[in-house]
């Protein structure tokens, strides 16, 4: 009964009243109720773009302006949202009072929920391990991972599905070995991961949020074991030297450690997982760009970006303003809150010429805000761009002839973005001298 009370309260009455203002054309409710606009949100982007920089809707405030999504990433006015925050006060009693105990990617002490001077010091601990340095060395054990699962792939069939067999092998495998994972536990951490993905979202359906309930308290007593582990038998992984990482002496106690690991770890796969995927799709569904990096492989860092400007793996976020601003001319009150549609600022014509296109050689494709920005900007940028480019170029050149084998089946989710099932044919590898 009080699992099925705070579903009610964080998202029956959502999702009731965001299938009510989608069914009314409201453009916020739309990306959140409507499947039409999550299959193709371009439509709506572009109402909203017409419509203004900043615009008011039923629910909140929303954005897909480059120019203003940049500055509120950046903006001291605002500030993150926590979980059950944008509830009417009724209904955020109730879900606060009701809520588990499990960590949550946007309860505190998760970086993603707190601000200065906690998300400072937490920050900074995990900075001092997840240095570039250390990024910079784990390229070479990134393709020998995916050298592995290439290997196993072509020992199977023609027909794959490439998500299941590589997408989501490679980054599990790879965030894994960085966090001191065993083996034996990669599989599961995985499908915790799978599980609680669409925690980030709001009207989740009952399934939907008891799945994700599921998923989070078996990760958070996964996590809690693991750490535990780690610390009677440290490694010579970054999560053991998380765990022993001080500044000013002061360390991060239990609660912070299972935050910062769960969600260090979490997000370590899950875009790289959508990135890799909608990767594949773009280069299958536009063989010119394919060829292009084919003939040139320097192009393949652009590349990665521009998959990351047109398929983002995180498709909006929030901010809430710390009190009485007025941005672009709207007046927002102290905890109004603005959607930040990133996937909507990177399609920024003002931005990005001809936004829509997908260009392996776009100069400023770089200008994408997909690993937000600010304070907020992704740990795991640098590892999750390097992941995608050895991982796609190593199965393109080892598959030069792979090829779309169905539809596919996008996730169902509305923060994350990307594919769930992607069916390839793997056509006749390469020579071995030629694919590495």
């Amino acid at each position: 009964m009080k699992k099925r009370i705070r579903w009610i309260a964080a998202h029956g009455v959502v999702r009731y009243g965001a299938k009510k203002a989608a069914q009314a054309g409201d453009p916020q409710a739309m990306l959140v109720a409507d499947p039409a606009t999550r299959a193709d949100p371009r439509q709506v982007f572009e109402r909203i773009r017409s419509s203004g920089p900043l615009v008011k809707t039923r629910i909140s405030n929303i954005t897909v302006t480059h120019r203003v999504v940049h500055e509120l990433l950046r903006s001291d006015d605002f500030q993150v949202t926590e979980l059950g925050a944008n509830l009417p006060t009724p209904l955020r009693w109730i879900e606060n009072r009701t809520r588990s105990k499990a960590l949550h990617p946007l309860k505190p002490p998760s970086l993603l929920s707190v601000e200065p001077p906690e998300h400072t010091r937490y920050r900074k601990l995990v900075s001092s391990v997840f240095t570039p340095r250390a990024v910079a060395k784990m390229r070479e054990m990134v393709q020998e991972k995916a050298d592995s699962l290439l290997d196993e792939l072509t020992a199977g069939g023609r027909e794959v599905d490439i998500v299941d067999k590589y997408c989501a092998q490679l980054p599990v495998a790879v965030i894994g070995t960085i966090l001191g994972v065993p083996d034996r536990d990669r599989q599961k951490v995985l499908e915790f991961g799978e599980m609680a993905a669409p925690s980030l979202d709001i009207g989740l359906s009952w399934k939907q949020f008891n799945r994700v309930e599921d998923g989070l308290e078996q990760f958070d007593a996964w996590l809690a074991d693991h750490l535990a582990e780690l610390r009677r038998n440290p490694g010579e992984d970054l999560m053991s030297e998380l765990i022993k990482a001080t500044e000013d002496g002061i360390g991060l106690n239990d609660q912070e450690l299972r935050a910062t690991a769960g969600l260090v770890l979490a997000a370590g796969f899950e875009t790289t997982v959508n990135l890799l995927g909608s990767g594949i799709r773009l280069l299958l569904d536009h063989p010119d760009q394919l060829d292009l990096l084919q003939q040139d492989a320097s192009h393949w860092p652009t590349a990665v970006d521009e998959m990351l400007r047109l398929e983002s793996p995180v498709q909006l976020t929030a901010r809430r303003a710390k009190h009485d601003v007025t941005i672009e001319g709207v007046p927002i009150p102290e905890g109004g809150l603005v959607v930040l549609v990133l996937a909507g600022a990177n399609r920024d014509p003002d931005v990005f010429d001809d936004p829509y296109r997908f260009d392996v050689t776009r100069t400023n494709a770089n200008k994408h805000l997909s690993f937000s920005g600010g304070r907020h900007f992704c740990l795991g940028a640098a590892l999750a761009k390097a992941e995608t480019e050895v991982g796609l170029k190593t199965l393109f050149d080892r598959f030069p002839h792979l090829r779309s084998a169905g539809e596919g089946i996008r996730r169902d989710t509305r923060v994350l973005h990307g594919w769930a099932s992607l069916p390839v044919d793997l056509g006749q590898p390469a020579a071995t001298g030629a694919a590495r």
